[in-house]
């Protein structure tokens, strides 16, 4: 599958990638966000989730575990998995609702819901890289194949 990889200077940077990604998106899409602590996860989510038209303010789930937030003619989740410790936890939340046609699902530390939550398109990895980030965005559905074709050729060479 198709891979992008670009360095991250900045959070600047982070929200320039997700922007670019929220303009690749054009029949929704489900993204995996998979990092450390502090390694730009939320900061990528909230900005992709403003460049898809989300106004007010975009409140991490981090405590309430999902947030949805109304696109036009879809419905945008954001997925905050940290405290979960068992995927049987996520049944409560109605996971069906990720499924809707067109919907754009992000969700943060993907595998603490392993078999609960929906297939990924895009896996999205942020990794500490000097005083900066790198993101690999990986493909991993045809869906997020037609998405990184759409990206522009990455600034930086991987490293």
């Amino acid at each position: 599958m198709r891979e992008y990889s670009v360095r991250l200077p900045d959070e600047a940077a982070t929200a320039r990638l997700a922007s670019e990604v929220g303009a690749a998106i054009d029949d929704g899409l489900v993204g995996y966000l998979h990092g450390p602590l502090g390694a730009g996860k939320s900061a990528f989510a909230r900005a992709l989730l403003q460049a898809l038209g989300v106004a007010g303010r975009i409140k991490s789930p981090t405590y309430s575990l999902v947030e949805s937030y109304p696109l036009a003619g879809a419905q945008a989740w954001h997925l905050d998995l940290y405290r979960i410790a068992d995927p049987d936890e996520l049944e409560w939340l109605g996971m069906d609702a990720l499924g809707e046609p067109g919907a754009v699902v992000l969700i943060e530390w993907p595998q603490r819901g392993a078999g609960a939550i929906p297939a990924a398109d895009l896996e999205m990895f942020l990794e500490y890289a000097g005083s900066g980030r790198r993101a690999t965005l990986r493909a991993v559905s045809a869906r997020g194949e037609r998405l990184l074709k759409r990206l522009p050729a990455p600034d930086s060479p991987p490293v």
